[in-house]
């Protein structure tokens, strides 16, 4: 059956959800009430949709459950089934913007409806694009495609976790998902070095999660976190003044979001530090080294730190493939060693905060993968990774009251809930 999404609260407080993973870094979690369940990603974003029934009773047909095969595409697995070749490029014509019959995918399920045992065509064929969405085919009178949506509902949980040693293996051993710590990654993007993570660090989050049967479907969203480290709290709450702004607040009212990202990519781990004093792994020198090295795959996506104008994009000599970016009149930040850049990204361009200006390689004077990042304060080079960086505008006066009272709300019911 399918019906309406909805909302309901915990049922189970002492079984609390904790999905929290920082894929690569070598950090782990204490978890406390851990809820498992399978939260594979979907192929496209849920929908939430009202009651959408599959338009037939399917109780009164004769049911074939199968898989798409190896080599199967659409025109070949309808005739499997039984259907004309005429009737299936009809079907095909049908299919319009609701189903792009080049995605029939190998290894999905499907369940063919027939008029009884005996019938050589399928009157019905209802396609699993996901656990949430499938796509029916009617075979028979006046041939249609639509989608249909099986109940969705979010549900507010907890999590409090501890950072220890194996926060990936830990995670995936427990069947939760990456959905939540990536949420937290750009809600923190700003503030919490993530690279830098150490054991006793602590994450308490309230936040909704979208179920289906039970299993994962995507994150709502988070309503409050904190971040903890040597007694000292950070929260995040969640406020959305409308204005297609950041949504997330400190306890000050100051924006989650700051000028500059705490570090250029995501999924890595730092290989060099900022030094005047490093023996240079190629030469045999002791020689500075006015930057950072993110020790990443060949091709993770490189982000711009910030807003800025592309001063230079070209051979750095020692550096490989560069981008330099000037992001106002005292900051500018340079990205090495770059395998390729991002498609047109040429000198004089405007980018964005967090938008890709190139990939991980190991171009130039390098001995692997990795992205050599260096940022210069007034024409002097600065360690990336005490950069301060200062906070995008503040909430508005009028709604710093309604922030406040989030604020004290949310972490009774963190506290409530983690009981």
């Amino acid at each position: 059956m399918f019906f309406e999404v909805t909302l309901q609260p915990m049922k189970n407080r002492s079984a609390l959800a904790a999905y929290i993973i920082m894929a690569v870094l070598a950090v782990s979690c204490n978890w406390k009430g851990f809820q498992k369940a399978d939260a594979a990603a979907e192929e496209e974003p849920v929908q939430e949709v009202k009651a959408n029934p599959l338009g037939f009773e399917p109780d009164t047909l004769f049911l074939r459950t199968d898989v798409v095969r190896n080599g199967d595409n659409f025109t070949s697995l309808f005739t499997r089934l039984g259907l004309s070749r005429d009737l299936t490029y009809t079907l095909v014509q049908r299919c319009d913007t609701v189903f792009d019959v080049r995605r029939l995918v190998a290894g999905k399920s499907f369940d063919a409806y027939y008029a009884d045992s005996l019938a050589s065509a399928p009157r019905y064929v209802v396609y699993h694009n996901s656990l949430v969405r499938r796509t029916v085919f009617r075979c028979v009178d006046s041939l249609a495609v639509y989608a249909v949506y099986r109940p969705v509902e979010v549900v507010e949980k907890a999590a409090d976790v501890t950072i220890t040693t194996s926060l990936w293996n830990d995670l995936i051993e427990a069947g939760g998902s990456p959905a939540l710590i990536l949420e937290l990654a750009d809600i923190y993007a700003w503030t919490v070095d993530f690279f830098g993570l150490r054991s006793g660090d602590r994450f308490r989050v309230l936040y909704k999660e979208k179920l289906c049967e039970g299993q994962s479907v995507g994150l709502d969203r988070v309503e409050y976190a904190e971040f903890i480290r040597d007694k000292a709290v950070l929260p995040a709450i969640y406020f959305d003044q409308g204005d297609g702004g950041n949504p997330y607040w400190n306890e000050k009212g100051e924006s989650m979001q700051k000028a500059f990202l705490k570090a250029p990519l995501k999924f890595s781990r730092i290989s060099s530090g900022f030094t005047y004093h490093r023996l240079h792994p190629v030469h045999g020198t002791v020689r500075p080294h006015t930057g950072v090295d993110y020790a990443a795959p060949m091709g993770t996506p490189v982000h711009t730190i910030g807003d800025g104008t592309v001063i230079s994009v070209g051979w750095g000599g020692g550096g490989g493939n560069t981008v330099k970016i000037r992001h106002n009149s005292v900051y500018t930040t340079a990205y090495l060693h770059l395998s390729k850049y991002a498609k047109g990204l040429k000198a004089g361009q405007r980018v964005r905060q967090g938008e890709v200006i190139g990939y991980v390689g190991s171009t130039g004077t390098s001995t692997g993968p990795h992205l050599d990042f260096r940022v210069w304060k007034n024409g002097s080079p600065v360690n990336p990774l005490t950069l301060e960086s200062p906070p995008a505008d503040p909430v508005k006066p009028q709604n710093k009251p309604i922030v406040d009272s989030l604020a004290h709300v949310r972490q009774i019911q963190l506290t409530d809930y983690l009981k």
